[in-house]
């Protein structure tokens, strides 16, 4: 896929070689979102997992910000429950995206803003980044799925630790919590991040998306249950021409080449309605 970006205002999107770039863009509010961007971010989020172009999205900031929450500093007249669907909504669209995400965290990620890294499948950050649940400081609750991903992650007594006390913490304290995945120096995360990201774009995508989908469900499933999705998936994986793209691409020395093809013949060509009139033909012999 041919490089294209998009918009030049407060929510810039960039495509080039199946990975779509996000970028907020408010470096002189550290990235704080105003309710119209995360309105637009819930659009692009929605037409990422439609375009089967799109196999892989990092989610980053500008202006060595990642994102320091919704910004209060605007005013807005809605309902709050009418933001709340909005937060809401948009976090079930990240986590259960399809294609696999990146959030690239460099400076502050806080409130909302941490909880969008933390919706997100992987997170590289720099050594200078931070991270706080601010609500409390704020007379706030938790919010963009908080509640839900910190106790999933950390464990529920470390969860309220940050929750509770709002405390902020640095990078390698998240790694330690499981919070962060990489941390890397920010002279290179830049290209780090791009690798990572041509490596999942490089993938079977109809398989990863499976695979992300089964460890979310699994998180709240029963044995039972998982077994049972994954015989699912896999045999919507046997389905499409990635299985046996990776064993000819093993035979043959080589790096598979992964499209996410659907392999089934149409039914008026399958062997199957071949033999089906081949019966019915004896049938009426």
């Amino acid at each position: 896929m041919n490089a294209v970006a998009d918009g030049a205002g407060e929510l810039l999107v960039a495509d080039r070689d199946g990975i779509r770039t996000v970028t907020l863009n408010r470096p002189h509010r550290k990235n704080a979102m105003t309710w119209a961007i995360w309105r637009e971010l819930a659009d692009v989020l929605r037409d990422t997992g439609m375009d089967r172009s799109v196999r892989a999205l990092v989610l980053t900031g500008a202006g060595g910000a990642f994102c320091s929450g919704a910004d209060i500093s605007v005013p807005d007249a809605r309902h709050p429950m009418d933001k709340m669907r909005i937060f809401s909504d948009l976090a079930l669209q990240l986590h259960e995206l399809p294609t696999p995400t990146i959030a690239k965290v460099t400076g502050v990620a806080v409130g909302a803003g941490w909880n969008l890294a933390l919706g997100c499948d992987l997170v590289v950050a720099t050594p200078d980044a931070t991270f706080a649940q601010i609500f409390a400081r704020r007379g706030l609750s938790l919010d963009l799925g908080g509640s839900w991903l910190l106790p999933k992650l950390v464990g529920l007594q470390q969860a309220k630790r940050l929750a509770l006390l709002a405390e902020t913490i640095d990078a390698a304290r998240a790694e330690t919590l499981g919070l962060v995945t990489w941390i890397v120096a920010a002279d290179e995360i830049d290209g780090f991040t791009d690798d990572l990201a041509a490596r999942l774009a490089a993938g079977p995508p109809v398989a990863l998306a499976q695979t992300k989908a089964l460890l979310n469900e699994g998180a709240d499933a029963t044995l039972r249950e998982a077994l049972a999705g994954e015989s699912r998936a896999q045999g919507v994986n046997f389905a499409t021409a990635d299985a046996p793209e990776a064993y000819t691409a093993f035979a043959e020395k080589r790096a598979p080449r992964f499209t996410g093809a659907w392999s089934l013949p149409p039914a008026g060509n399958s062997r199957h309605a071949e033999g089906s009139k081949a019966v019915g033909s004896r049938e009426h012999e």
